[in-house]
């Protein structure tokens, strides 16, 4: 309750107030209770009026006299001189209730992404003087030795100490097979430490790091609004000067025309038609359909970054996808086993898990994963073979577990070579004889099938994979998923020409991605779409959609909401501008009175909200009305009324 009173005490105050002048006024009358109800209704306009008149000023300092504010102000002024006080004071409550609501919407949403920017890791385990410090990587020198962890981000860019190591870097080269790494090698920023704790010797400062190169070459996409609202913003600029000049004709024409003139009548007439002409109600809608989405979308796990991009997205016809941990999971599991000379498949498994037990490489732990229950043999004069596999003594028998390469030296005969699928196999030899061959795959996600069949229903004429991976396995995986066309062994640069020729000629391209060698091509793209769970820093700061659950199937529900969402901000838009209107007519013929002015400004806006609501109420069961008020109570709370001055 204290939280409440502390976020709305302007609007409680005038409440308040406003309650008691009225009682003052109309029930408990008593001699001199004129003075304080004109007391109770001044408290009750300064607390929600003050700022609205200081926001006035500083428009007219700037040179803009046709305000919504200055509108607002000389409006409740004049209702005030001619005793119409409740009125006065309910415009200007009721606008602020309508504050209320658009902060809302506005801080949600931008927490919503600060909140996804800082979960990313950034923090680096650093090694001196015989203890561990936890510091930024701002703060690590050159030469320092860091520790990472298992599942830990490597912090900056380094030398391995430690003997070997095995490192997921699919986030920086767009490579889904991890790389082993041996000690004096290099290992970037970014990469992700697989198996045991490493030591590495740092070599670059935070700021020149490889991660840091590619963010500082991707500048951040300045905030940009949605072409209804920049529209609208336009069009308030014109029509706002054009109703003050009509309100100061229905004050004074009238005298040359009607007998008898009565001028409190045709002021109270201007008035109420300026109350209506403000373009905070009509403004105001626009926004906050947009924030309806943005918030639906952010109860499905989507971010969009702005408006723009919510109204963008709707439009995209062309969509361009990252492989590896966008389509495919980005982790190797094993696909098949294959047994010759009678062997049966636990025991090849056994033999080969047996060797791989103290193994780092991914490729060996998905050995290891595939039957764990079986019980391991007792290996001997295990060596590892740099880039082949490995070998070692099980029971007196010598075995080989690795690729074709390994059994060629070993001088094994290949009993079966004939694999079409496009996958990692390791084979094993017994003795010098070929028992078998495992194939070991990155998967495709289980959601893909259906998310490449949804976008297609939803008019995406155009779906291209390019990948760093090998034309092989992008061909493969684009047929398994009926894309229309696949591009392996890219280079950032390389991905980033398919884009660029394809912007232009009324398409509107979509590029989706998670690792750092995406960001410029997100950046390029009309609508940049991030993986956020598993992406890279530069990637998730520099897309415009931020999909949080690493499920392609998102992508089709951001369409959606971007549609729906399109419908509701021209709903807002026809029926703010036609009840304005309405009442602006009904004003000038004398019909409406300050109440109806003020619903046809301040109401609809509150309408407005009430209709954004339903995006979240058909996208997500957590949409409720109290989600628009939840600000932020850290940060500064800026009007976006501003786009109407």
């Amino acid at each position: 309750m204290n939280t409440f009173l502390k976020k709305y005490k302007e609007a409680v105050i005038s409440f308040v107030a406003l309650v008691g002048a009225l009682l003052v006024e109309h029930v408990i009358i008593f001699e001199g209770s004129q003075y304080v109800y004109l007391m109770l209704y001044g408290l009750s306009y300064l607390a929600v009026g003050g700022s609205v008149w200081i926001k006035a000023f500083n428009s007219l300092k700037n040179g803009t006299l046709f305000s919504e504010f200055f509108l607002m102000g000389i409006a409740t002024v004049g209702a005030f001189a001619i005793g119409e006080y409740a009125e006065g004071v309910a415009v200007m409550l009721f606008y602020t209730i309508g504050e209320y609501a658009q902060h809302g919407a506005v801080h949600k949403a931008r927490n919503s992404i600060k909140k996804l920017i800082d979960q990313q890791p950034d923090v680096a385990t650093v090694e001196r003087d015989g203890e561990t410090l936890d510091l930024h990587p701002s703060k690590v020198n050159n030469g320092d030795i860091v520790l990472v962890r298992p599942g830990d981000k490597v912090p900056l860019d380094g030398e391995l100490i430690t003997d070997h190591a095995s490192f997921n870097t699919a986030a920086l080269t767009g490579e889904s097979k991890p790389m082993t790494i041996n000690s004096g090698e290099e290992v970037w920023a970014g990469s992700i430490n697989q198996d045991t704790a490493v030591r590495i010797k740092v070599t670059s400062s935070f700021k020149d790091t490889k991660l840091s190169n590619i963010l500082n070459m991707v500048q951040e996409a300045s905030k940009r609004k949605a072409p209804t609202q920049r529209f609208i913003t336009r069009f308030a600029k014109v029509y706002t000067p054009i109703v003050v000049w009509l309100a100061v004709a229905i004050t004074f024409l009238p005298y040359l025309f009607i007998e008898p003139y009565v001028f409190q009548e045709w002021f109270y007439r201007a008035l109420i038609f300026l109350v209506v002409s403000c373009p905070c109600g009509l403004v105001i809608s626009v926004p906050l359909g947009y924030f309806g989405g943005i918030g639906a979308a952010s109860g499905n796990g989507i971010l969009f970054k702005g408006s723009d991009y919510l109204d963008q997205l709707r439009k995209m016809n062309i969509l361009f996808m990252d492989k590896t941990g966008t389509l495919t999971k980005g982790s190797f599991e094993v696909q098949s086993v294959q047994t010759y000379n009678g062997i049966s498949e636990n025991e090849l498994i056994t033999y080969a898990a047996s060797l791989e037990q103290q193994s780092s490489h991914p490729i060996g732990k998905a050995i290891l994963g595939y039957k764990k229950d079986l019980e391991l043999y007792q290996v001997e004069n295990q060596q590892e073979i740099s880039g082949k596999g490995l070998k070692g003594t099980i029971s007196g028998k010598n075995v080989l577990v690795g690729n074709l390469d390994l059994l060629k030296e070993h001088q094994v005969k290949i009993t079966n070579n004939d694999h079409t699928e496009p996958y990692t196999y390791v084979h094993i030899a017994i003795d010098g004889e070929h028992e078998g061959t495992i194939s070991i795959a990155d998967e495709i996600k289980e959601d893909s099938n259906q998310t490449i069949k949804a976008l297609k229903e939803r008019g995406i004429q155009k779906l291209v994979v390019l990948s760093g991976d090998n034309q092989e396995v992008v061909s493969y995986v684009a047929k398994q998923l009926g894309l229309d066309e696949a591009y392996g062994n890219l280079l950032p640069d390389e991905k980033y020409k398919y884009v660029e020729e394809a912007i232009g000629n009324k398409n509107v391209v979509g590029f989706i991605g998670d690792g750092v060698n995406d960001a410029p091509v997100i950046t390029l793209s009309d609508i940049g779409i991030a993986m956020g769970g598993i992406g890279s820093d530069a990637t998730i700061e520099t897309a415009d959609v931020v999909i949080q659950t690493d499920h392609p199937s998102k992508l089709p529900i951001a369409i959606d909401i971007s549609k729906f969402t399109h419908r509701i901000v021209w709903q807002n838009i026809g029926f703010a501008l036609g009840i304005k209107i309405l009442v602006m007519v009904l004003a000038a013929f004398g019909i409406a009175t300050m109440w109806e002015a003020i619903f046809a400004d301040v109401g609809v806006a509150l309408i407005a909200i009430g209709n954004a609501i339903r995006i979240q109420s058909r996208f997500s069961e957590r949409g409720t009305l109290r989600s628009f008020f939840m600000t932020s109570e850290n940060e500064p709370e800026e009007s976006h009324h501003q786009a109407c001055c």
